[in-house]
């Protein structure tokens, strides 16, 4: 069987989604007609339901199928129960027949963004991607070096390192994949086993470069700054010229900075979060990153910005030329994060009918977790039976701290039974923590966009966000949620309640959301960037003194 067209855009659609028919995560159509649809959101057209319609409680995994395997099963992503990866496998040959079964055995098999043995374990939640040897594609229009030293795509966001930027990374690049440029991201390697290069789907490599121990800090990843670039320009003369370098992060930046010189190329760089943005908070940053960005700023033919508040702080702080800096917002995949039933989506993850708040995000001090807890401690004398749920785990060197710190909290708030904390999860299924919300608590202390805001959205799930950063655009204060301006819990909680208390206000937040979402896509994102590398084949280079 043939692989897909370069550029075929592979997205976890079942396929009763993908026919447009509705489908609500955990529950049928038969099941779902004797609930009572839980006040104002309408049905899921995706996530990752059975192509039966079926849930199941436990033990189910799903299986997320790219390139020639994903034609063979005829969807994108399907739920399958098993106890071992090898269990899972089998059941889904059974499921797609003898084509599927010879196209999955050429495949590498990856567990929660790691190699995976078929002996592996699997628990509920787990997801496993089937990916095939595929080329990588040809005939593109384009080809591009996407530099992501410190954190993959591959990974699953929510712990460590990994956050919105992995998600970013992985999105862009497969959807200038569908425009037909050829994504190569280079990534610093970060476990022994892994294998030099893997083709996640067609036009999108995933490169990983040895470059110092792997179990290094992202403290500690500067020293490998010179061995990283290194065996990014030895794969680049393999490989073939590029005709654009796009950085993402200070490290990468750095990185590209030097590429750009030894190529002769453009370079693009999206910072995601700034130095000395995060100074002006009390974070600790040291002075050498933000001369780094100082540099990467000074030599990069084009700086992308989330929103109008970073190319401020790029222009102000940083003294970027307003002409360099093109505001490119991020997007969000549909086909995953559309409304559905948060009744069916509860019980998929065993909550009951009690007023859920939602925080969703790495556990460290600028994500602000701390007032969520205190968030829920001011609503108890009116909300006694709300609930607090966190999905996300401890990140950077005070993560492990912070988490304790919150833990100790809940306790001192007396609500040891009302706050569940929940590992990271596989994105996809983030949806369904989403639309089983009554509200989503973004508490950052900065924010240079915020992802977890537009996801929330795009499920039809109100937001109570921090008035900073790229917050301040993306919710629309009354119509698609509230902007808080101090960090007072009573203020937080006065807004939560305002949602809780009427049924019209949260059914007129929740639709008004999910609209504003719809005008974001990666899509659309990748058009912009797109935009940016065609218009650099135009113009002259950026000259620094470096």
């Amino acid at each position: 069987m043939a692989p897909p067209a370069f550029g075929q855009r592979c997205v976890g659609l079942t396929l009763p989604a993908a026919l447009g028919v509705p489908f609500a995560l955990g529950v049928s159509q038969q099941q779902e007609s004797g609930h009572e649809r839980r006040r104002y959101r309408r049905r899921a057209t995706s996530d990752g339901a059975t192509g039966s319609g079926h849930f199941y409680a436990h033990g189910v995994v799903t299986l997320r199928l790219f390139a020639a395997v994903r034609q063979a099963a005829g969807v994108g992503a399907v739920e399958v129960p098993g106890t071992t990866v090898a269990e899972v496998l089998e059941a889904a040959a059974a499921r797609f027949g003898p084509t599927f079964e010879e196209q999955l055995g050429a495949c590498r098999i990856w567990r929660n963004g790691e190699p995976a043995e078929p002996s592996e374990p699997v628990a509920a939640g787990d997801e496993i991607a089937a990916l095939p040897p595929v080329s990588g594609g040809s005939g593109g229009t384009g080809r591009v070096a996407i530099i992501s030293l410190h954190t993959s795509p591959l990974v699953q966001p929510g712990s460590g390192d990994s956050g919105g930027m992995n998600v970013y990374v992985r999105e862009l690049a497969a959807a200038l994949a569908h425009r037909r440029l050829e994504c190569s991201v280079y990534v610093r390697r970060f476990r022994y086993d892994l294998p030099p290069e893997i083709f996640v789907e067609p036009g999108v490599r995933v490169v990983h470069v040895p470059a110092g121990p792997c179990d290094l800090p992202k403290e500690a990843l500067a020293g490998t700054l010179d061995a990283f670039t290194d065996g990014v320009l030895a794969d680049i003369a393999r490989t073939g010229d590029v005709d654009a370098i796009h950085a993402h992060y200070w490290l990468s930046g750095v990185a590209g900075h030097r590429i750009k010189h030894a190529l002769d190329r453009p370079l693009v760089t999206t910072f995601h979060t700034l130095a000395r943005v995060k100074q002006t908070l009390g974070e600790p940053e040291s002075p050498a990153r933000a001369r780094a960005e100082q540099e990467v700023v000074a030599c990069s033919d084009v700086v992308c910005a989330a929103g109008e508040a970073e190319t401020s702080h790029l222009v102000d702080l940083y003294g970027a030329p307003a002409d360099r800096v093109q505001i490119v917002a991020p997007g969000v995949e549909h086909a995953l994060f559309s409304p559905g039933d948060p009744e069916g989506s509860r019980a998929a993850l065993g909550l009951g009918d009690e007023p859920v708040l939602l925080f969703v995000g790495r556990v460290q001090p600028l994500k602000g977790l701390d007032l969520a807890v205190r968030t829920l401690a001011a609503l108890s004398d009116r909300r006694r039976s709300a609930r607090l749920v966190v999905v996300g785990g401890p990140s950077g060197p005070q993560g492990g701290a912070e988490l304790a710190r919150a833990r100790r909290l809940v306790a001192a708030c007396g609500l040891g039974q009302r706050v569940l904390f929940v590992p990271p999860q596989p994105h996809h299924r983030l949806a369904t923590y989403y639309r089983a919300a009554d509200a989503v608590l973004v508490p950052s202390r900065s924010e240079t966009f915020g992802l977890v805001a537009l996801e929330a959205a795009a499920c039809g799930a109100p937001v109570v966000a921090a008035s900073v950063g790229g917050l301040r655009t993306l919710v629309r204060h009354g119509r698609t949620g509230y902007l808080v301006a101090d960090r007072d819990p009573r203020s937080w909680a006065q807004r939560v309640d305002e949602i809780l208390a009427d049924r019209l206000t949260a059914a007129a937040l929740a639709l008004e959301a999910a609209a504003v979402a719809r005008g974001y896509s990666w899509n659309a994102t990748a058009g912009l960037v797109a935009g940016c590398y065609d218009s650099l084949r135009r113009r002259r280079l950026v000259e620094c003194l470096a």
